[in-house]
C-alpha cells in the first residue's frame, strides 16, 4: 500500500538499524535479525558501518587495479561478488551455475550481470553504476550455443573496457567458463590471474569488516553454545545422531541472519579418527567424544571457521585423550604466541610447536589461513608442504588468521580438533575466538 510505513526489523529504532542499513523487514537486501542486534547490543557490540565498509572494498580493489596496471577484474566467484558489491543471488545455485559476474573497470565503475529477473538485488549499493544481464555460457541453461552466448558476453565486457579502461586490454580474471576464456582472449584482451588480486586485497580487513566479524563471531558462538547445550542434554538419551547435533548450528545460524555452512565436519566417537568424515545418522553414546569444525559463512557474510572438541561423559575421558587434548592446546598457543605483524609465512612454518611422532601421519593440511568471506589466504602449511616461491609473504596488520590443531593417533578411535580465530593488529594480535574449551578433556574436571 502506498505510504505504507516500513514494518520494522527493530521496532525500537527509526528509520535506520545501526549498522546503517534500513529498517524494513520488507527491504531486498538481507542481514542479521532482530535476535541478532539484540543480543549484540546486549553484548556491547560496536555495529559496522555497511556503507562505508562497501566503499572500503571498492577503493581496495580499485586501488589494486592502478598499482598493478591492470584495466579492469571480471569476477564469477559469488564470494569476490559479495566482497565487491555486497549484494547476494541464490550463492550456492551460483557456485556451481555461474549466472553472475561484476567488472570493475580502472577507473572505479562497476558493472554487475544480474539474473534477468531481479535487478533490483543490488539496488541498496550505490557502488554499483551499471546492471546488465547475459553472464550465463554455462551448459545447463545455454545448451549447444554456450560458445555464441560467450562470445557475445565478452563483446559486453569489451565496451565497458574501451569506456573505462582506456587502452588497457589487461583484464584480471578470477574463474571463467573455458568458452568464456576463449571468448575473452578472442576480442583481444590480454587475460590474467585474478585471484591474485582478490585474495590479496581482501586479506586485510578494515575497520567496519573487523566489527562485522566481531558481531558474527558473537552470533556464531552463540549457535555453538546452543549446539553443546542440546548435545549434552539429548545424547544420554541415547537417540541423538550426529546429523540431529549439527541441524542445532544450522538453525542457530539462520536464527540470526547468518547465511550457509560451507561443511558438515562434525563427527563422534570413532567416526573423528580418521578427520574428515562427514556427520551422519551415528548415534552418539555417552563417554564419546564429538568433534567439529563450524566452517561457518554467518551474519553479513563473515565466515567464522573455529573448531572445538567435546567429551559427552559421565565417565571420564581416558588418560591419551587428555593428553592429546593438551597437546592439541599447546600446538595452538604456540603458533599464536609467534603470529604477530611483520611476521614471514616461512618463520611460522618452520616455526613454533611440532606435533609430536604419534601425530604427524594425520596432521591437518596446516598451521594456520586467513579468513574473511571464506577461508582465505594467506595459506601457512607445515614444513612438508613449503614450496620456495609460494608462500614468501609476511604477516600485516588487518589479517585474520585461524590457527588449527588437529590431533589424531594414526590407528586410533578418536581425535582433537581445536581451532581459533585471530585478529592481527599493529602490535601483536588478539584472539577473537571465545569458546571455551572443554574442562573434562584438558583434565580440569
Amino acid at each position: 500500500m502506498a505510504g505504507r510505513p516500513p514494518r520494522k526489523i527493530d521496532p525500537g529504532r527509526g528509520l535506520r538499524l545501526g549498522d546503517g542499513t534500513p529498517n524494513d523487514a520488507d527491504r531486498v537486501e538481507i542481514g542479521p535479525t532482530a535476535l541478532a542486534f539484540r543480543e549484540w547490543e546486549a553484548a556491547g557490540l560496536a555495529l559496522p558501518d555497511l556503507a562505508r565498509m562497501r566503499e572500503y572494498r571498492w577503493r581496495r580493489l580499485t586501488a589494486a587495479l592502478a598499482a598493478q596496471d591492470i584495466g579492469g577484474l571480471l569476477l564469477f566467484d559469488p564470494l569476490n561478488i559479495r566482497y565487491a558489491t555486497d549484494t547476494t543471488n541464490m550463492q550456492l545455485w551460483n557456485s556451481h551455475n555461474p549466472f553472475r559476474a561484476v567488472l570493475l573497470a580502472a577507473d572505479g565503475h562497476m558493472v554487475i550481470w544480474e539474473y534477468r529477473q531481479a535487478p533490483f538485488l543490488v539496488a541498496h549499493n550505490p557502488l554499483v553504476a551499471e546492471v546488465r544481464h547475459g553472464a550465463s555460457f554455462f551448459y545447463n541453461v545455454c545448451g549447444d550455443r554456450t560458445e555464441i552466448d560467450a562470445r557475445a558476453f565478452a563483446g559486453q565486457v569489451g565496451e565497458v573496457m574501451r569506456a573505462h579502461a582506456g587502452g588497457n586490454r589487461r583484464l584480471a580474471v578470477d574463474k571463467i567458463m573455458v568458452h568464456g576464456l576463449r571468448a575473452l582472449e578472442q576480442a583481444g584482451l590480454t587475460v590474467l590471474e585474478g585471484e591474485v588480486v582478490t585474495e590479496r586485497v581482501r586479506a586485510i580487513k578494515g575497520e567496519d569488516e573487523i566489527l562485522a566479524m566481531r558481531c558474527a563471531h558473537h552470533a556464531c558462538e552463540t549457535a555453538v553454545a546452543e549446539m553443546e547445550a542440546f548435545a549434552r542434554a539429548e545424547v544420554p538419551k541415547g537417540r541423538t545422531s550426529e546429523d540431529a547435533i549439527w541441524a542445532e548450528l544450522h538453525a542457530a545460524n539462520i536464527r540470526r541472519g547468518g547465511e550457509w555452512i560451507e561443511t558438515r565436519l562434525l563427527t563422534s566417537g570413532p567416526r573423528t579418527n580418521p578427520w574428515f568424515k562427514e556427520c551422519g545418522p551415528r548415534i552418539v553414546g555417552t563417554n564419546e567424544i564429538v568433534a567439529f569444525d563450524t566452517d561457518l559463512i554467518g551474519c553479513y557474510g563473515i565466515c567464522i571457521d573455529i573448531s572445538r572438541t567435546w567429551w559427552m561423559g559421565p565417565a571420564r575421558p581416558t588418560n591419551a585423550m587428555v593428553a592429546a587434548f593438551r597437546h592439541a592446546l599447546d600446538h595452538i598457543a604456540s603458533h599464536k604466541e609467534g603470529l604477530r605483524p611483520g611476521v614471514s609465512v616461512r618463520d611460522l612454518v618452520f616455526g613454533g610447536h611440532e606435533l609430536a611422532p604419534e601425530y604427524q601421519a594425520q596432521k591437518y593440511s596446516c598451521k594456520m589461513h586467513g579468513v574473511g568471506l571464506c577461508d582465505e589466504w594467506p595459506f601457512v602449511p607445515y614444513p612438508g608442504g613449503w614450496a620456495e616461491g609460494a608462500f614468501d609473504v609476511v604477516i600485516e596488520p588487518g589479517m585474520v588468521i585461524c590457527v588449527e590443531a588437529l590431533v589424531s593417533p594414526e590407528g586410533g578411535d578418536f581425535s582433537i580438533k581445536l581451532e581459533d580465530q585471530v585478529l592481527v593488529t599493529a602490535t601483536g594480535t588478539e584472539t577473537l575466538t571465545r569458546y571455551p574449551f572443554d574442562p573434562a578433556l584438558a583434565g580440569l574436571a
